[in-house]
């Protein structure tokens, strides 16, 4: 019985000169790929054509990969295609990428601390505004580091750039906060903003999976339990997730062990019923399982 996905992450390289130290891809400048063009215009096209609505191209870096714009151009009006970027490229780049027209593209913000780099996303939303195209922040909050995450998070409204607009991630492998931080960051407590589906539990999202750099396949980003992905195609993603696993990603001193890991084989292949447009902000969060 297939999997009905509705979203898929393809990481299309793990080159990136940022190298987060933290970077769950292990990114670095030199960087590697297993995809090719036509390898990752093929799995988009044939997933679309099996009902999945969208595609999040990321990395390393998509804006250092060299055929992000011909895998966009390639695959317009299949489905909704974001991109997730540290911006660092984007003012080079920027004439491509509205050429090839992403439905939606975020700007990361991985230390909230730095305040040129919280300047340098509120001006790169800015441009993608003026250029026309939808942009959002995915703002990254560390448990010791909530105060740099909050005074992030006021600057980004004060520049125009609400909930609606902002992902808050929380930090995964170490230093990881509660949704309650999370919820505080996003001045939100006992509200609704947007966040990973897992914020408060690690657990098998039936709608949603991730495929790494060097064509890989997991529940999500950040799980080291991974099938190899044997051609581009929707049958082999369908036999590289039949029978897989998730592998808890870390958390904190305080909570080093997961609520829940997985979900009965059964509620994989039954629960569909929790949907939303791509056209759409991601889903709001209060919480509640998988790791989108």
């Amino acid at each position: 019985m297939a999997v009905e996905l509705e979203r898929i992450s393809l990481e299309l390289g793990n080159r990136c000169d940022k190298a987060c130290w933290f970077c769950y891809a292990g990114s670095q400048p030199a960087g590697a790929s297993a995809w090719t063009v036509d390898a990752a215009v093929e799995l988009a096209r044939d997933c679309a054509a099996h009902g999945v609505r969208a595609v999040s191209f990321g990395g390393g870096e998509p804006l250092q990969w060299p055929g992000l714009f011909e895998v966009l151009a390639a695959t317009r009006g299949r489905l909704f295609r974001s991109l997730t970027s540290n911006g660092l490229e984007l003012e080079a780049r920027l004439d491509e990428l509205v050429a090839a027209a992403p439905d939606k593209v975020h700007l990361s913000i991985h230390f909230p601390e730095d305040a040129a780099e919280v300047e340098r996303v509120i001006a790169g939303v800015a441009a993608l505004d003026a250029a026309g195209l939808r942009a959002g922040v995915n703002l990254l909050i560390r448990r010791s580091g909530l105060e740099a995450a909050r005074a992030s998070a006021e600057r980004l409204r004060a520049a125009g750039i609400g909930r609606e607009r902002v992902v808050y991630l929380p930090m995964r492998g170490m230093d990881t906060p509660s949704a309650e931080q999370v919820a505080s960051v996003a001045a939100a407590p006992g509200g609704r903003f947007m966040s990973m589906s897992c914020l408060s539990a690690c657990a098998i999202s039936p709608r949603f999976c991730a495929i790494s750099w060097d064509r890989r396949v997991g529940w999500c980003s950040y799980t080291t339990q991974r099938s190899a992905l044997e051609a581009p195609t929707w049958a082999a993603l369908q036999a590289a997730l039949r029978g897989l696993g998730l592998r808890y990603c870390g958390g904190s001193r305080e909570q080093p062990r997961p609520r829940l890991v997985g979900l009965p084989r059964r509620s994989i292949l039954r629960n569909h019923d929790d949907r939303s447009s791509p056209e759409d902000p991601p889903r709001p969060a209060r919480g509640r399982g998988g790791c989108e």
